[in-house]
């Protein structure tokens, strides 16, 4: 049977959406992402979406220099993916740790006002109604992992394959494609995929091409999501 994701339905996902502009940080339907927030328009921006629908879009700058700037507003992708807030705690200095779970993509259809220094932007949901249910589409699973595998034997990566086996096929590519270190554009190609057995088929381009370059990152543990 079909998920849904938190019974989202598609006439419930809202006209204004907060965005948290992230370089090299991509979020996918039904994927979890950690986020550690310390900046006071984001401090502000987690505060106001923990009212109902609980949601933040996480979207890429098309330029990762200017996103340091606190004073420059830079040029965004299109498409980015709306989290739900399902894990909130503050710290003793201040800060938010929150962990989103993707709900759906999102285009861009226009910018709104900024409110207490972070950034919205009017979503359009349409391209993206097939997200509010699991993919189960069929992938090649074992061209992956004929990929996955040297990738990780490369770079010393260390992973329980016991487990990855029993990751089911959409959970395992969503968690492949946000964990690796892959360039933004490369993030958003994943992101952008029309379904999951594209994104796979990208995944494993990627993968190949990494192979043929040498590591940049370093080791990391790949555990059970």
């Amino acid at each position: 049977m079909s998920e849904q994701v938190h019974a989202t339905r598609f006439e419930d996902l809202p006209a204004e959406l907060p965005v948290f502009p992230l370089s090299g940080v991509l979020l996918l339907p039904r994927g979890r992402l950690p986020l550690n927030i310390f900046e006071p328009r984001y401090l502000a921006m987690t505060k106001d979406a923990l009212a109902p629908p609980r949601l933040i879009g996480m979207i890429q700058p098309t330029d990762s220099a200017n996103e340091r700037d606190a004073d420059a507003t830079p040029e965004l992708y299109r498409i980015g993916c709306a989290g739900r807030v399902i894990a909130f705690s503050e710290t003793e200095d201040g800060r938010f740790l929150v962990t989103l779970t993707g709900v759906a993509r999102f285009e861009i259809d226009g910018e709104l006002p900024m409110r207490s220094g972070y950034r919205r932007v009017k979503p359009r949901w349409d391209r993206f109604r097939s997200d509010l249910v699991s993919d189960e589409a069929a992938i090649d699973r074992k061209a992956l992992f004929r990929s996955l595998k040297p990738y990780f034997d490369a770079r010393g990566l260390k992973a329980d394959w016991d487990q990855v086996d029993k990751t089911g096929d959409e959970r395992l590519v969503a968690m492949l494609s946000m964990i690796c270190p892959f360039a933004p554009p490369e993030k958003q190609a994943l992101l952008e995929a029309k379904d999951l057995p594209a994104r796979a088929d990208i995944l494993r381009g990627l993968l190949e091409m990494a192979l043929a370059t040498p590591p940049e990152a370093p080791a990391a543990e790949l555990r059970k999501h």
